[in-house]
């Protein structure tokens, strides 16, 4: 006991006592121990999810090889199939680089009697030079040969997106013309699929230059082709070697296509409709596609859509399956079974098993634009309360609501107002310039020859292009304000935002009337995860049937038009299937392109341009816009070059990836390749947005404040613009104060004193949009001939 009875306390450890480390006794705590220190204590985990068993590392190793094992046997069986009995013949495309080289030479040593191989000359494509079967019965495999026509670009394009091999013939010293590299680079935007070099004319030099001229074109091919190998083919036994090579080469896996069903037309006939009330009837214009060829990619589905590439989407009637005409002939032949619940019919040549017919109720539907309502966007008509409570409150004051960081004149006006029925023609107004005419002095000799295949209209327009463009680059978006036209009507479509980046922008507010025909998806990423992995897993399809054996199959599809090329005619399935019935989905597409080097011309923004999207190719106008990530991206007047830029347009929903070449149409039906990229997205909330910067010359400068003129004309406009935020060329800021006076002078204020030279600037936004002008149906072009690059923009005089 303490002094004064007070009882001592014992002693209690604070908050920092020092605590030292268990002795380390090299056994584990026991599930006793565990419990003992918890004291009942549960984890929160135990609470909510299932204690999951951890695999052990053998069990994670194994199943890594199982799955390694499985995608590399996949490989290999797609790789046997190709070109043997169980699969569609190994499809080759000879293609020359050169105007001084001659494809049908190599295909005349290909089909040589010491090859070894059998011919069948009615075997290839219907119409097309040099196309014949091979059957290889060394090798067990068999091909189709094909040369196209390589003036037609679109046609070189559609066979190599569905060949299986490219065999380039290249010139023994230049290798390939100009024409040549310009298809490569067409070939390498699109998709190269597996390829093989040749050469010609080595066997006629001398020994001692043979080893010599090889290395130079190696050399010289090494830029486009690092790992290629050069076969030269003069002899029947070099074709032997390049056979060999192009049927157990690695075979490079397109994205686009490996997805979709695709053949290549090897018959295609037209049988046109009669009246359906008899025979003997008047034609009704429409008709039937029947076309046979080998089926490749994933199998082919009755009810699916085919698409034909520049002609649009169609529907099947059936898929047969006549005998196979290209049999690899063996000692024993092989037995195959019978299919079962196929319909037998007799096909001319002999029996044809009818494999799949399209289900009325199953089959997908052409409808690719959504229904418009035209009272969707109707209100109901608002009571007689209403309406009084609306007049007096604009009898007291009239409020005009402003979005956050827009300003007064980012209101929009009724559709059925006068200012706003004109759509885009004032912008079609401000941008366009008066055309001027070149008159050629009166010459003799040379001067008027030369003159004579010029077009003096297509001088003017390309001298007009390159004046906007060189206007463009040096004063961007620059627009003048016009004196006969209020400023506040003229730009009643555009507001002000404080910034460019943080400043809200609706996606959804004052859309077209267009946006009704299209779709939209809450998540387009999922979406097309979805259905591709629903197309991987359907199994009943034209290859199925048969066990997996490449087969012919006729499609019988009500049209209306009569191809007359019967060759390099490519069809594919639709990969996108939704909803009941599915539909072909009408979106807005936006692509990422860059300019091609071999374009010198300016392209300008909405002009009619043709796409070339995996399968597809149509004819739309985009709009240009800039490649960045925020949610508001600056429209480009024109294709810029050497730096990404965004098209967006009206087009069928297509899957990334998709490799994207855009062409421009000359008057006289030529294509010139503008750009080439890849599809990006499929997005209409994609905000676009166009600027114009209306520019004013400071008058008077004080310290801060500043006097200026010519950016406006009348009192009227500079109040209705005063909420616009000001800047200058030299990084000033600043906002209007006041009118003077009521000839367009104003007073403004800035944060600091501007120069005399300073340029001081008002920003204007208007969202714009794509026009629709999608057409599927899209001529094959004159063949190409090269342009004379254009004189340099510093070259030409703004005069």
């Amino acid at each position: 006991m303490a002094a004064g009875g007070e009882q001592q306390q014992a002693h209690r450890p604070g908050t920092y006592k020092q605590k030292n480390k268990q002795h380390k006794h090299g056994k584990h705590r026991t599930k006793g121990e565990i419990g003992r220190e918890n004291k009942g204590r549960v984890a929160v985990m135990a609470l909510t999810k299932k204690q999951r068993r951890e695999t052990r590392k053998m069990d994670r190793r194994n199943k890594a090889n199982q799955l390694r094992r499985n995608k590399k046997d996949l490989v290999l069986t797609e790789k046997r199939k190709l070109g043997s009995r169980d699969g569609p013949p190994h499809l080759v495309a000879v293609i020359a680089l050169h105007a001084e080289v001659d494809a049908g030479a190599v295909t005349k040593i290909l089909r040589g009697e010491g090859v070894g191989g059998v011919v069948h000359e009615d075997q290839g494509v219907t119409g097309a030079k040099d196309s014949f079967g091979l059957v290889l019965p060394r090798f067990k495999q068999r091909f189709i040969f094909y040369r196209p026509d390589t003036a037609d670009l679109h046609a070189l394009l559609d066979v190599a997106k569905i060949a299986d091999s490219l065999v380039f013939v290249l010139e023994s010293t230049e290798g390939w013309d100009s024409y040549g590299e310009y298809c490569l680079s067409c070939f390498f935007a699109q998709g190269l699929p597996s390829h093989a070099l040749v050469c010609q004319g080595v066997a006629d030099l001398a020994v001692k230059k043979r080893s010599e001229s090889r290395r130079v074109l190696s050399r010289l091919v090494e830029s486009h082709f690092p790992d290629a190998r050069l076969f030269p083919v003069d002899s029947e036994q070099d074709a032997t070697l390049l056979l060999r090579h192009l049927s157990a080469q690695k075979q490079r896996r397109l994205g686009f296509r490996s997805r979709r069903s695709h053949l290549l037309a090897q018959r295609a006939t037209y049988i046109p409709n009669t009246s359906q009330n008899g025979g003997g009837g008047p034609a009704t214009g429409l008709g039937t596609l029947c076309v046979s060829g080998y089926i490749r990619g994933s199998p082919l589905q009755v009810n699916r859509l085919v698409h034909i590439t520049g002609h649009g989407d169609f529907q099947l009637s059936q898929i047969d399956a006549p005998a196979d005409p290209l049999p690899i002939v063996t000692a024993a032949p092989r037995l195959v079974k019978p299919v079962r619940d196929v319909e037998m019919m007799d096909g001319g040549d002999g029996d044809v098993r009818v494999l799949m017919k399209a289900d009325p109720e199953k089959r997908e539907s052409l409808q690719a634009e959504a229904e418009v309502d035209p009272m969707d966007g109707e209100q109901t008509w608002p009571t007689e309360a209403e309406l009084e409570e609306a007049e007096e409150a604009r009898k007291k004051r009239r409020v005009m609501k402003v979005p956050k960081g827009g300003s007064l004149f980012s209101l929009f006006f009724d559709a059925g107002s006068e200012c706003a029925s004109e759509g885009d023609d004032d912008d079609e107004k401000e941008e366009e310039e008066e055309e001027e005419e070149i008159s050629s002095t009166g010459c003799t000799g040379a001067d008027q020859k030369y003159d004579e295949g010029l077009d003096e209209a297509e001088e003017g327009e390309g001298l007009r292009r390159y004046r906007e463009a060189r206007a463009n680059e040096m004063f961007p978006d620059e627009v003048d304000t016009p004196l006969d036209v209020p400023a506040k009507t003229r730009f009643q479509k555009y507001r002000g935002l404080k910034s460019f980046r943080s400043s809200p922008w609706d996606p959804l507010e004052n859309l077209p009337p267009d946006y009704s025909r299209i779709y939209q998806f809450q998540n387009f990423e999922r979406m097309r995860r979805r259905i591709l992995a629903d197309a991987t897993s359907e199994e009943e399809g034209a290859m199925v049937c048969m066990g997996g054996k490449g087969v012919l199959f006729r499609e019988f599809s009500p049209i209306s038009w009569f191809c007359p090329r019967n060759c390099g005619v490519s069809l594919f399935t639709k990969g996108i299937l939704f909803g009941n019935p599915p539909f072909i989905l009408m979106s807005v597409m936006h692509m990422l392109v860059r300019q091609h080097p071999s374009n010198t011309e300016p392209v300008k923004t909405k002009e009619d341009l043709v796409f070339q999207c995996g399968f597809r190719r149509f004819r739309a106008s985009a709009i240009f816009s800039q490649h960045t990530s925020a949610d508001k991206h600056k429209m480009e007047r024109f294709l810029r070059p050497g730096a990404p830029t965004v098209m967006s347009v009206y087009a069928p929903i297509t899957f990334p990836t998709a490799g994207v070449l855009v062409f421009k149409q000359r008057d006289n039906g030529m294509q010139d390749l503008v750009a080439t990229g890849t599809l990006l997205s499929c997005n209409p909330q994609r905000v676009v947005l166009k600027r114009i910067v209306l520019s004013g010359h400071p008058f008077k400068i004080n310290r801060r404040s500043a006097v200026v003129r010519y950016m406006f004309f009348n009192r009227d406009d500079i109040l209705w613009f005063k909420p616009v935020e000001l800047r200058t060329k030299w990084g000033r800021r600043g906002h209007i104060k006041e009118a003077l006076g009521t000839h367009g002078h104003m007073k403004c204020v800035f944060d600091n004193q501007l120069r005399s030279q300073d340029t001081v600037l008002m920003n204007l936004y208007k969202r714009v949009y794509p026009h629709w002008t999608y057409d599927p149906y899209v001529p094959a072009p004159l063949p190409w001939v090269k342009r004379e690059p254009p004189p340099a923009l510093c070259d030409i005089d703004m005069e």
